[in-house]
């Protein structure tokens, strides 16, 4: 295994999802879970202009930046500019099945062109100063061998890259959304062990379909780490454990009202700022997961967000959630 690997547990980039309020309320509850941005395409970034799509908050780190894109001219121009940034660590997106990202040529259908993954990585380690690296999948529509995923790591590895996220299913590209992705295809956590027992010099992190604490202590005495998304964002106090369970160290102390309120200042900072209530709120659905009052606290929400509203509101959401 990695020694003291800074991935040994890590929240999925999910687009819609992680952006950079849910990222700063993720690091509100832990300290050591390493980021993850949405993935951002190469394109939005030349040709947009949407450099706003790499804004982060200085508390986020460790947190890396995910990119989709196989043009290497463009894939070497954002490495570069992610690094000025401030980023920890640059991921390159193989493992997105929705249609828009395959006309783009990026995504899980790049796992059929593993020499261009390779030249791909290759030029964006070389270019920055900063660690690479790939998320992916078992493999793509028919091809679902652990033959045909260990010829694509044996070759990606030639890039000089070391860290492997392997989402352990593979990617249907035709008759799936994404959505469908997700869930459909069959999880193949063995596949995943076999790859770090076969590339022992690999740092692997495993991510599909992870839903506790618990599980991620099996995974984790077979891999160099664990990836949650779902899960995470759904029910973000379960990462209030994480650093006495997952990395040995003292146990937080920190209250589900105590994590709103640090939430809510920043959110009237941002909003000051000209960022939008709605999309700042919502990270907070999942706060109340499992609680008395939970409905009665989303439907809160919904209301500060309707009303656009929060000043007002603040005593009312800290009352109904438990603890």
């Amino acid at each position: 295994m990695v020694k003291d690997s800074v991935h040994k547990f890590c929240i999925a980039p999910m687009m819609q999802y992680t952006d950079m309020h849910d990222r700063y309320l993720l690091r509100l509850i832990s300290k050591k879970v390493f980021l993850y941005t949405e993935m951002i395409a190469t394109g939005s970034l030349i040709y947009g202009k949407c450099f706003n799509q790499l804004d982060f908050n200085k508390e986020e780190h460790p947190v890396g930046v995910q990119l989709g894109g196989s043009d290497i001219k463009d894939l070497i121009e954002c490495s570069k500019k992610c690094e000025q940034y401030g980023y920890d660590e640059i991921n390159l997106n193989v493992g997105c099945p929705s249609d828009r990202v395959q006309k783009g040529k990026f995504g899980a259908c790049l796992m059929l062109e593993p020499e261009l993954v390779k030249d791909c990585l290759g030029n964006m380690k070389n270019s920055v100063h900063i660690p690479i690296s790939i998320k992916c999948r078992l493999g793509v529509d028919d091809n679902e061998s652990y033959e045909f995923l260990h010829n694509f790591i044996s070759i990606v590895k030639e890039s000089g890259i070391s860290i492997f996220i392997i989402h352990a299913r593979n990617g249907i590209l035709k008759g799936l959304s994404p959505r469908q992705n997700r869930n459909i295809p069959p999880l193949k956590y063995d596949y995943v062990y076999k790859l770090k027992k076969d590339f022992p010099g690999l740092e692997i992190i495993i991510n599909g379909g992870i839903k506790s604490i618990e599980e991620c202590h099996n995974h984790l005495s077979k891999v160099d780490g664990v990836m949650l998304g779902r899960s995470a964002y759904e029910n973000p106090f379960i990462l209030k454990n994480v650093e006495s369970e997952i990395f040995g160290l003292e146990p937080q102390d920190i209250s589900k009202k105590e994590i709103l309120n640090q939430y809510l200042d920043y959110v009237e900072r941002k909003l000051s700022e000209g960022h939008d209530l709605g999309r700042m709120m919502k990270h907070l659905f999942g706060l109340s997961r499992g609680d008395k009052y939970a409905k009665s606290f989303r439907i809160k929400i919904l209301e500060v967000i309707k009303k656009n509203s929060l000043k007002d509101h603040k005593k009312d959401l800290e009352d109904l959630l438990v603890y």
